[in-house]
């Protein structure tokens, strides 16, 4: 079964949340999702500046299997995308929950976040996909 930190909250499309001390979030792709794709060779995060919405398409991450979109889990203004992950896309396959983080977001005032799951439902979405 994939690895679930007790400290994050998920998404029902796989990606992950953290709140930071300075009231930004830290988003990137759980590890089940890194596996499912493979080994990456593409990551596209967002620039810093650019206003999201919570649940559009902000991110993309390609294998040599695959490319797949990123949803942004809250909406608000991107603070900082991850620029190590140009160069080194495996990072996030190596580290999805730490060096392998897509981008941060200074959430909107008000902003609802999209339905965020407990680490202990994230677990019961992976098993009822077969993880």
């Amino acid at each position: 079964m994939s690895k679930v930190p007790a400290d994050l909250e998920y998404t029902k499309t796989h990606e992950w949340v953290r709140a930071l001390a300075d009231g930004t979030f830290e988003i990137g792709i759980t590890n089940h999702a890194q596996h499912s794709l493979g080994d990456l060779v593409f990551v596209e995060v967002p620039e810093a500046g650019r206003t999201v919405k919570a649940g559009e398409p902000c991110a993309v991450v390609e294998s040599v299997k695959a490319a797949s979109d990123v949803y942004a889990p809250i909406a608000g203004e991107v603070a900082a995308g991850n620029p190590r992950l140009v160069s080194e896309p495996e990072t996030v396959n190596a580290d999805p929950y730490g060096a392998g983080w897509l981008m941060r977001l200074r959430p909107a005032p008000g902003a609802a976040a999209a339905a965020l799951l407990s680490p202990a439902d994230y677990q019961k979405l992976l098993h009822a996909e077969g993880d």
